[in-house]
């Protein structure tokens, strides 16, 4: 009981619903049926051996303990819920029951039996209540709230009348022969009617086959509704359904099996519950588990606390100060293994095999490891859908337009998780309703905790894949564009001026000696063709890479450009030059080809930008070498300037585009932005290669 309510208090507080009058009443009924039925047992407990009941408990112990604590937490979740609320009436109508009883017990064996005979009444009253709503109403309102059809009320009514007029003859009982009494003394009875003694007996006996025959029709209406329902609500209507079979059997087979009748009602709200939620059930499972475990461990505790204390008191006798501290540390050393064994076992009880995450990660490892990369996401959502048994799982790339759905993924009951990959959103994972499994493990947080990383660094690979053949098509695409540009060139620039040249040297020739003074002028024309060529080759050689580069060096070539005329522009670029005479090969002294292109481009076009849309009074250039913690070696390019910064709903321009294309094409970034100061900020960050190990030297001088 004590671990049952620690449980619903923790479901309590994660709920974290506001609080409001009907859920403080649910509460309040919560807590004062609680109390009544532990008075009533405490009371029951410490009779004496004559007044002792046989058998010692009823079903209505259980229903006290467990309908109105389940019962207020659906209020809590579901504050309109009449099944809900029947829960808590019935529960705390069998309270006064136990509580009655116990204290007309009490009474009767301390001597004052005019008191037990009117705590008698108000346990019948209390029987009555919780007979009529948890043994007849609550069945034909499970699982939705709703009874089967309008045909179904006369049984309510007529069911209910049967349970009033029945606890009505008990009420009314008439005084009993003291020979055949089965107590030590008549416990008598203020209102009763001796005039209906002869007809008592067999009254009360037809009303009690009445009243069970009703409750076999609740029972039947469970059943009718399965036979007619589709699979979703079939089951829905399973679980109640057989364990309301067990307690009818139970009560059946009389009392000999009411204490097992009594462990059983204490299972029916949370069956109820799971039903009536549709396996949402907001926390329910935590609370059975936690519940299972904290009583497991209660116990176990306990039992090995006070067995080594009592061996240890036998062999060290005299010495309680020892015996205590050995048995506290035996609990101490029990108690985490005892925690992981029962979480593990109910888990097991629970989920069955896919409720051990640690099965479950050595599943997705062994999965991905099989699997192709390419089939690897498809592997790993197969994974995540059997082992949290869920109707379905789809995964979707962001950015890759992948999508993999198995089953009905999404929709009412499901779930999305988003895929985050060291803080990079790579996509997102869509759970489908728990299937058709005891209880479902598809919104328990520890297993999808587990399945998610392991989605996610999937899903960031496929993400990885696809970007590396987007790029892989536009360098095709970029190689083919410039291939035709160049023949373009090549065909309608220089091959034109070239059989232009070949054309004027022919008729040059051929009027050399007839005509110098034409042959001179077609010399001089080609001449002036030529210094055209001329030209036209340096310009597709400067397409292809700026000479500047290989006269200068890209400092060189940076203080070039710095030089133009424009704002007065400060270059700093003694990083790379203070390595590049260290000699370290690899590092950004000796820059590959196509990053100190990029760069000459990227610091070209942003002070182009300056000179022509800043209005900038000064620039300054940066080019330094970086390596942050854990990242590659790069190459910062860094642009500012103190002009007016960059437009607001600004339109990304070329120039623009072609700076992050460059370093994106290098595996880099470029971002573009205006500093709270004032002015424009550019900076490209291009990786590098691993700086290059120092070829092994060896002492040559001997």
């Amino acid at each position: 009981m004590v671990g049952g309510l620690v449980g619903w208090g923790w479901a309590w507080g994660a709920g974290r619903r506001a609080v409001s009058v009907p859920r403080v009443l649910a509460v309040g009924m919560a807590v004062v049926s609680v109390a009544l039925a532990v008075c009533g047992m405490v009371a029951t407990a410490r009779l004496p051996a004559a007044w002792f009941p046989d058998p010692p408990a009823s079903p209505d112990n259980g229903a006290a303990l467990t309908f109105p604590i389940v019962g207020a937490f659906l209020i809590v979740h579901r504050p309109r819920l009449v099944m809900a609320w029947l829960m808590c009436a019935g529960g705390l109508a069998t309270a006064v029951n136990v509580f009655g009883t116990g204290l007309m017990f009490q009474a009767a064996s301390g001597g004052a039996m005019e008191a037990a005979g009117i705590w008698r009444i108000v346990g019948v009253v209390g029987w009555a209540g919780g007979a009529a709503v948890l043994a007849l109403l609550l069945p034909l309102l499970s699982p939705d709230d709703r009874l089967p059809s309008r045909r179904w009320r006369p049984v309510a009514v007529l069911g209910t009348a049967a349970i009033a007029v029945d606890a009505l003859l008990v009420v009314v009982r008439p005084t009993p022969d003291a020979a055949t009494y089965r107590w030590p003394s008549v416990i008598p009875n203020p209102l009763a009617v001796d005039t209906l003694a002869p007809f008592h007996a067999p009254m009360l006996e037809w009303l009690t086959i009445v009243m069970y025959g009703f409750v076999l029709l609740a029972l039947v209406s469970l059943v009718l509704r399965m036979v007619h329902a589709g699979p979703e609500l079939r089951r829905q209507i399973g679980w109640p359904l057989a364990t309301f079979m067990i307690y009818v059997v139970c009560l059946f087979a009389g009392p000999r099996f009411w204490v097992l009748a009594t462990v059983w009602t204490a299972l029916i709200p949370l069956v109820i519950t799971f039903a009536v939620l549709r396996y949402r059930l907001y926390g329910i499972k935590t609370v059975i588990s936690r519940t299972v475990v904290a009583t497991g461990l209660v116990a176990s505790v306990g039992v090995v606390y006070f067995g080594v204390s009592a061996l240890t008191s036998l062999f060290v006798s005299g010495y309680d100060p020892a015996a205590g501290l050995v048995a506290a540390l035996f609990a101490g050393v029990f108690f985490q293994p005892l925690r992981r064994g029962l979480r593990r076992w109910t888990d097991l009880m629970l989920y069955g095999r896919h409720g051990d995450p640690q099965e479950l990660a050595r599943r997705l490892t062994r999965e991905v490891g099989a699997a192709e990369p390419g089939d690897a996401l498809a592997a790993v959502a197969a994974v995540a859908r059997d082992g949290l048994g869920v109707t379905g799982v789809a995964v979707e790339v962001a950015g890759a337009g992948t999508r993999v759905e198995l089953g009905r993924a999404g929709g009412q009951g499901g779930r999305e998780v988003p895929l985050v990959w060291h803080g990079e959103p790579v996509g997102r994972m869509l759970l489908g309703p728990p299937g058709p499994r005891r209880f479902a493990a598809a919104h328990n947080d520890r297993l999808i905790a587990v399945v998610t990383p392991y989605v996610a660094d999937v899903a960031h690979a496929v993400l990885m894949s696809a970007n590396l053949q987007r790029s892989r098509e536009r360098i095709l695409s970029a190689r083919e564009e410039e291939r035709r540009r160049l023949r373009r060139d090549l065909h309608d620039g220089l091959g034109q001026a070239l059989t232009a040249m070949s054309m004027s040297l022919n008729i040059a020739r051929l009027r050399l000696h007839d005509a110098p003074s034409d042959a001179d002028r077609l010399l001089l024309d080609l001449r002036s063709g030529m210094d055209t060529v001329s030209q036209e080759i340096r310009d597709l050689v400067y397409g292809l890479r700026p000479p500047s580069l290989d006269d200068l060096g890209l400092a060189g070539a940076v203080r070039a450009l710095a030089a133009e005329p424009g704002p007065p522009v400060t270059v700093d670029t003694q990083d790379i030059e203070a390595t590049a005479d260290a000699g370290n090969a690899g590092s950004a002294g000796d820059l590959p080809a196509a990053v100190e292109v990029a760069a000459y481009r990227i610091v070209q076009e942003a002070l182009t930008n300056v000179r022509r849309h800043a209005h900038a009074r000064s620039a300054a250039v940066s080019l330094r070498r970086a390596r942050p913690p854990g990242a590659r070696h790069a190459l910062v390019v860094l642009v500012c300037d103190d002009g007016r910064g960059l437009p607001e709903g600004r339109r990304v321009g070329v120039g623009t585009a072609s700076m992050r294309e460059r370093a994106a094409e290098l595996g880099g970034s470029c971002v573009i932005s205006s500093p709270p100061g004032g002015g424009t900020r550019v900076e490209a960050v291009l990786p590098l290669p691993a700086l290059a190990a120092p070829p092994p030297t060896r002492d040559v001088s001997a």
